[in-house]
């Protein structure tokens, strides 16, 4: 069930989610709770959308409030100092350009204490080795919500693996149609039903 914030971002009232996350940050409240809040409000406009009360233009609009949202979010986080707990690479792979839960899992992160390299959508493994590379981040999240992205991501795993960085980098991989067998066929270490469990694995991971 959605709170405040989330329920007026379902009602894509732009100006009051704004104003809510701002106050909700400024009376103290954590900047995880605040994201959760968001996710469930996106969460409730995918469910309407599937059902077709909503419609693509319902979608764009929140999506960008959300952008929004956690930019305001971020630029909060900015300003406090706060140990890094793992530097983390992620995207949607190539031949996917979904990025709704991609940014939700980004913003988490952050809010987590992760350094978070987001390389955005329709990524090919070149450029997930060269940030790797560049970074030497431990953690590479893939996501991606159809099912050709499936073959993108083994390709992905293959490529760190050819580059000689898979003893030292952990890959999770994560979309609407991910499962176990998912996981076996491209050669994740495993896979995040969702956002939050995307950041336990990410702790879990990188502790």
């Amino acid at each position: 069930m959605a709170g405040e914030i989330g329920n007026l971002l379902v009602e894509l009232e732009e100006d009051k989610v704004l104003d809510s996350v701002r106050a909700s940050l400024n009376d103290g409240v954590e900047p995880i709770a605040v994201v959760e809040e968001l996710r469930d409000g996106m969460s409730e406009i995918g469910k309407r959308f599937e059902a077709k009360d909503y419609y693509l233009s319902e979608l764009i609009m929140s999506a960008e409030i959300f952008k929004q949202a956690m930019e305001i979010i971020e630029t909060k986080l900015s300003g406090a100092s706060q140990a890094t707990k793992g530097t983390v690479v992620l995207g949607t792979v190539q031949g996917d350009i979904h990025d709704i839960g991609k940014n939700i899992v980004a913003s988490i992160l952050r809010c987590e204490g992760f350094e978070v390299h987001d390389l955005g959508v329709d990524v090919p493994p070149e450029k997930f080795v060269a940030k790797l590379e560049e970074t030497g981040a431990g953690l590479l999240a893939l996501s991606g919500l159809l099912t050709i992205a499936f073959d993108t991501m083994k390709t992905t795993v293959e490529a760190v693996t050819a580059a000689g960085l898979r003893d030292r980098v952990r890959v999770i991989i994560g979309g609407g149609p991910v499962n176990e067998a998912v996981v076996e066929f491209t050669g994740a270490d495993t896979f995040g039903k969702d956002a939050s469990e995307a950041v336990r694995l990410a702790a879990q991971y990188t502790g």
